[in-house]
């Protein structure tokens, strides 16, 4: 059975999956949505009460019912490079290709629906607290009175934007920023602003979890005033660390309710050795942490891609198999 990601060709991050991938002698196939119509191909026909679906790309035919997982990691837009882009076109092979996948046996890392849903940082904050993660207090608010209040019941604030935009992704970019003492927040009337508790840090965290492997690096913070590590130059390495066992049963928790296989979450360290969460990205880069600390993250995805598909029910509107099982 074949592993297929979905993926940009630039993703060197996958690179490090698919070596041991091949090395295990997993098949693999790996296209970008934004490939169709062109460069990948499919179909899919329904008769009979049957189904026979197929995709093409570098030279190779896959079945759909032969697909064990599917690793969404980075995938372009469909139908993104055809001469004459167009939403209508998008649209459909969107519909097409997604529509055919979550008919399919295999299981997601992760699923589109999932993914989407994850993205949400308000949502994030909320099911963050339900499994028991500590955090930061927190505002999100269009009422420039509002933030004034909160201001002053937490006069040592950052601002970050609601999205969480990666840094990779200019000009949506925005670093995560101290506000200034007597700041006037009219301009928050203006769009969604997102005021938080700065922690005073001793470190950063980046937990990746990969099914129910959780693996932590620790990143010493050289200030306690830097309060973006994305946009600090500091000689500081990361390092591996052990998951304390409470935040370890919150994160499992947390993957569990989120419906996701793999998750790289974001805490800070305070002084007392709380971990304060901070985000959970559902496609989060690993590489950097990987070659840093010599972490088996890429062998531990290409395990999960690799193991056979459990025999389970099928997800509620999911189409396909429970993502969170390792």
């Amino acid at each position: 059975m074949t592993v297929l990601i979905l993926t940009s060709e630039q993703d060197v991050t996958a690179d490090m999956v698919v070596v041991h991938l091949h090395a295990a002698g997993v098949p693999v196939l790996r296209l970008d949505p934004a490939d169709l119509t062109g460069q990948v191909a499919l179909s899919a026909e329904y008769v009979h009460g049957g189904f026979r679906g197929h995709l093409w790309s570098a030279g190779r035919l896959v079945g759909i019912d032969g697909l064990r997982s599917v690793w969404v990691r980075r995938p372009g837009v469909p139908a993104a490079r055809v001469a004459e882009p167009s939403e209508w076109l998008t649209e459909e092979s969107e519909q097409a290709l997604y529509g055919m996948l979550r008919g399919s046996g295999a299981r997601w890392m992760n699923h589109p629906d999932a993914a989407r849903r994850a993205r949400y940082k308000p949502w994030q904050l909320r099911l963050a607290q339900g499994t028991g993660l500590p955090v930061p207090a927190t505002l999100i608010t269009t009422f420039p009175q509002a933030a004034r209040d909160f201001a002053e019941r937490f006069p040592d604030l950052v601002v970050k934007p609601v999205s969480g935009a990666h840094p990779q992704e200019p000009p949506r970019a925005v670093p995560t920023s101290r506000v200034a003492p007597g700041t006037d927040f009219a301009a928050v009337a203006y769009g969604p602003t997102l005021l938080q508790r700065r922690i005073a840090k001793r470190a950063d965290i980046r937990l990746t979890a990969v099914g129910e492997r959780l693996m932590a690096a620790r990143k010493a913070a050289a200030d306690t005033d830097d309060v973006d590590v994305r946009f600090v130059t500091s000689g500081e390495p990361w390092r591996p660390v052990d998951v304390p066992p409470r935040i370890a049963e919150s994160v499992r928790a947390y993957l569990r309710e989120a419906e996701l296989a793999y998750g790289a979450f974001d805490f800070v360290e305070d002084a007392d050795g709380t971990w304060w969460f901070l985000e959970c990205n559902q496609s989060g880069q690993f590489g950097f942490i990987e070659v840093e600390t010599g972490q088996p993250i890429a062998r531990t995805i290409a395990e999960w891609l690799g193991t056979k598909p459990p025999t389970l029910p099928r997800q509620r509107g999911r189409g396909g198999t429970n993502a969170a099982v390792p």
